[in-house]
């Protein structure tokens, strides 16, 4: 038999049939699900400093376990020096067991080593099921090693659900064991 992360096995057995029992559906195939896991890290300064993408897409690829790509500007700006085409960050898209192992080490082990972490924030909601989370510092991966960074750079991570509304998110989310710190009700607005 093939290998199945932890978290996968774990949704399709209790947290299902928990979403299940708690928003009275009729069928296991409405209830929500992690669809994918979008990483986007914003590097700015690559417009003068070609060889700090590389060492981005260097240190995505580490964490994710996924080849990152970078994300080019899609227009002109004069202000920022910026032509159309040039790298300006770094981007990866996990999906099904990649997903899951990333997932896994991110509340486990990534959260936790956060300085004075009190729980991530509920209101990353986007009002259809999509939630974003802000990190500061690639460094509390611990794939990443500090004597190699030479600029500390954070990054977007956007989980996305086929949940109708940010209720049953929040509690998709919640049930895997991301660590939110009120537990206010969401506004489903």
């Amino acid at each position: 038999m093939s290998y199945v992360p932890r978290l996968k096995s774990k949704y399709k057995e209790d947290i299902r049939t928990a979403l299940k029992d708690k928003f009275q559906y009729k069928s296991v195939m409405q209830v929500p699900k992690l669809q994918k896991i979008a990483i986007n890290q914003g590097v700015g300064a690559a417009t003068t400093d070609k060889k700090l993408i590389d060492s981005a897409i260097a240190d995505m690829t580490t964490i994710t376990g996924q080849q990152a790509v970078a994300a080019k500007s899609k227009k002109d700006i004069s202000n920022f020096k910026l032509r159309k085409g040039m790298p300006v960050g770094v981007r990866v898209t996990l999906r099904d067991n990649q997903m899951y192992e990333f997932l896994d080490r991110l509340i486990a082990v990534a959260l936790p080593r956060i300085r004075d972490f009190k729980g991530i924030n509920d209101k990353g909601f986007d009002g259809h099921g999509n939630y974003t989370l802000g990190i500061t510092e690639q460094i509390i991966f611990p794939e990443i090693n500090i004597d190699k960074i030479n600029k500390i750079m954070g990054m977007d991570i956007t989980f996305v659900t086929s949940a109708k509304n940010d209720v049953e998110a929040l509690e998709l989310l919640k049930q895997f064991g991301l660590p939110f710190k009120n537990q206010a009700p969401v506004n489903n607005g």
